[in-house]
């Protein structure tokens, strides 16, 4: 993601940024080393072996798979010497296969484009009923990277993550919470920026002062130091100095237990990032929650982009319980017309993903163990724009097993699609291969989860604006306030429906971004199939 002076903001992730100029003025090339020129032609040219283009003709991926222009050593790694025209026929062809849209790719000559930018070519251009873009989750990353941050939850920053509510003069961007909590110090949810290494965040427009903010939000190096002067919920104003490096996110960070009307309990529940580490905290959080014997859930996913879909049907069997799961179809995934019984990507035949009962897509506790349970018939989902992908399937998936799901928030990012993450060459590339459908067969909410919307993805529930003057898991921060009010009146009215907190975010749909407000990593913002 990066601000520019220009009418909108691309929402990319730091490690995919362009530079400022390209988003001004638009940039060839785009990596892999050879984005000045093409590759040199294949070994024994010719066009058998995909060195000379031929426009419909595909040779199958593993023609050049791992045929590298820079192989990695060791053997660990399968790579041998290639080009870099290579690793383009292999993206061209793997995406012909598995892409779910790969009729609608405009097939281009690899020989003009650099690996990467090819790569961002190879996606539809179609929108979807609202006029959005269908796909706006088309992504990459360094392998290193990939298997260092899907594995460890660690991740370049501040711990911190941004919301940016406007990304053009007169800006505002504010902290929405901390990976851990209480730090870094200072560090608070609801904070606004003012001034990043002295410049005017809010009102600047010139070249040299955008690049300066970018540079300063989203560093690109740990132990880079930069000045952030914050305007405090209760207006105290104070210029703190944050320290980029290697953090750490907690995923499940809060979970408690509010009493409610009649001396019911309900139990609220923080989730920020379907990845591994997650299981065993949500295993323990539930087991909690069981022990206080809650009559009600307010599962909290307004930040949670997604991420390991096995991960989600187990949160959903913990929530429902056996009785209405057993044997029930968590997830259907459905590839392009070329893969119609077989999953391509495992060879195994397109069985549904149940809900999952055990343990299994973390590494620290023992897999095949039985998962706690909840039994609830009903759960109370806090949602926003950054609400994607696999927290949508824990939506969907309930909805198609009849438990009642009650959405307190703001419309969900709309993403029901989802990949295997592919390693070519040291990179691992996202490209949308699959949809995913629940047990009644509905999956089709690409314009997202819309709370008391008309249509099949208009959900039970209440249009909340978040509420950055509050703390998360507070009863009278606005959301969880409503869903509080819903339970014990069953209605939105005379709760914070309305959005009145003094400082609240907008349905922000940003270029690029998918529709939230809170920008993370990409990967983190999708549905991953592996593992389990």
């Amino acid at each position: 993601m990066q601000f520019s002076n220009a009418p909108s903001l691309a929402g990319l992730s730091r490690s995919l940024l362009f530079s400022l100029a390209c988003l001004a003025g638009g940039c060839s090339g785009g990596g892999g080393g050879d984005s000045s020129s093409p590759g040199p032609a294949a070994v024994d040219g010719g066009s058998d072996d995909g060195s000379t283009w031929e426009p419909g003709v595909f040779l199958p991926a593993d023609t050049y798979a791992s045929r590298c222009e820079s192989p990695r050593a060791g053997s660990d790694f399968p790579d041998v010497q290639g080009t870099a025209l290579d690793e383009k026929n292999w993206l061209r062809s793997w995406s012909n296969d598995l892409y779910l849209w790969y009729d609608e790719i405009e097939d281009r000559d690899p020989a003009d484009f650099g690996v990467l930018e090819y790569f961002d070519l190879l996606v539809t251009n179609e929108v979807t009923d609202s006029g959005a873009r269908k796909d706006n989750f088309h992504f990459y990353l360094s392998t290193e990277e990939w298997v260092a941050q899907s594995q460890s939850g660690v991740f370049l920053g501040y711990g911190l993550q941004w919301a940016v509510l406007e990304s053009r003069p007169p800006r505002e961007v504010l902290i929405a919470y901390t990976e851990q909590e209480g730090q870094p110090a200072g560090a608070e949810r609801g904070a606004r920026v003012l001034e990043v290494d002295g410049v005017d965040l809010v009102n600047a427009d010139d070249d040299a002062g955008i690049e300066a903010l970018n540079a300063g939000l989203f560093p690109e190096n740990a132990g880079e130091e930069h000045d952030f002067t914050l305007e405090y919920v209760d207006g105290s104003v104070q210029t703190i100095t944050l320290t980029a490096g290697a953090y750490a996110t907690d995923p499940v960070q809060f979970v408690k237990v509010e009493e409610a009307a009649l001396g019911r309990k309900v139990g609220y529940l923080l989730f920020n990032d379907h990845i591994a580490i997650a299981e065993k905290q949500l295993v323990e959080a539930v087991e909690y929650l069981d022990a206080q014997a809650v009559d009600e859930l307010v599962l909290d996913l307004r930040y949670n982009g997604g991420g390991l879909l096995t991960m989600a049907s187990q949160l959903a069997y913990m929530i429902a319980g056996e009785v209405p799961t057993t044997g029930m179809t968590f997830e259907q995934m459905v590839f392009n017309d070329k893969h119609p019984e077989i999953n391509p990507v495992s060879g195994q035949p397109l069985d549904p993903l149940p809900f999952i009962d055990v343990t299994g897509s973390g590494g620290e506790l023992p897999q095949g163990q039985p998962l706690p349970s909840l039994d609830l018939p009903r759960v109370y989902v806090l949602t926003g724009g950054a609400t994607c992908s696999a927290s949508e399937a824990i939506i969907n998936g309930l909805r198609g097993v009849d438990v009642q799901v009650v959405q307190i928030g703001e419309r969900t990012c709309g993403k029901p699609y989802g990949f295997y993450p592919t390693d070519n060459c040291g990179t691992t590339y996202f490209t949308i291969q699959f949809t995913g459908v629940n047990a009644k067969g509905f999956g089709e909410y690409s314009d997202g989860f819309v709370p008391n919307g008309s249509g099949s993805a208009g959900v039970t529930g209440c249009t909340v604006a978040d509420d950055f003057a509050s703390p998360l898991g507070d009863p009278s921060e606005a959301r969880f306030a409503t869903a509080l009010n819903y339970i014990e009146t069953g209605s939105c009215s005379g709760s914070l429906a309305s959005g009145t907190s003094s400082v609240v975010s907008q349905d922000v749909r940003l270029q690029g971004s998918g529709g939230q407000s809170v920008f993370k990593s990409m990967w983190r913002e999708n549905r991953i199939l592996g593992g389990m």
